[in-house]
């Protein structure tokens, strides 16, 4: 595995997991969260958000973790390893939730500068309703663009334990 990419819903887990994976692997870790998300949450232009990316993939080896269906067409094709975290959606609202009081005090070390955790009710629906809306562009995705890649599904923290023992 040299080149990674780790896609599923918010608060399934992806970042950690990009973040272990990429000390067990000695791989930089691109969090696309860090390049979409401007100070005070405002969002970068497509074509800004694009470059970054693309400029970020260029490296010869990372772990990429993020959600931005629109840049699935740049990420998954340079992947040799697609890793979707397909955790449940009562799960991931959880640990967004959570997240909010875990980092009140300070920012995520995988989000960007200025973007503290609120309360965000249209971003806990987009989590609600990910598996109806998302997925089923995921799979397509992966159908037109994750062909040449190896694709794992880990449905659990357990596999997810598993998997990070494996790499």
């Amino acid at each position: 595995m040299r080149r990674v990419l780790i896609i599923g819903n918010s608060g399934a887990g992806k970042s950690t997991l990009a973040r272990r994976l990429g000390e067990r692997l000695g791989l930089p870790v691109i969090h696309l969260d860090v390049l979409f998300w401007k100070p005070g949450w405002v969002e970068s232009d497509d074509d800004e958000f694009r470059r970054r990316v693309a400029a970020a993939l260029a490296a010869p080896a990372w772990v990429c973790d993020g959600n931005f269906g629109g840049s699935w067409d740049l990420r998954m094709p340079l992947a040799d390893t697609i890793v979707w975290v397909d955790q449940p959606r009562w799960l991931c609202l959880f640990r967004a939730i959570r997240r909010v009081f875990q980092y009140r005090e300070g920012e995520r070390p995988d989000m960007a500068a200025g973007c503290r955790e609120t309360i965000d009710l249209k971003f806990y629906r987009f989590i609600w309703t990910y598996d109806r809306q998302v997925r089923p562009k995921l799979e397509a995705a992966l159908a037109h663009h994750g062909g040449h890649a190896r694709i794992v599904r880990l449905r659990s923290d357990r596999e997810i334990e598993a998997f990070l023992a494996e790499a």
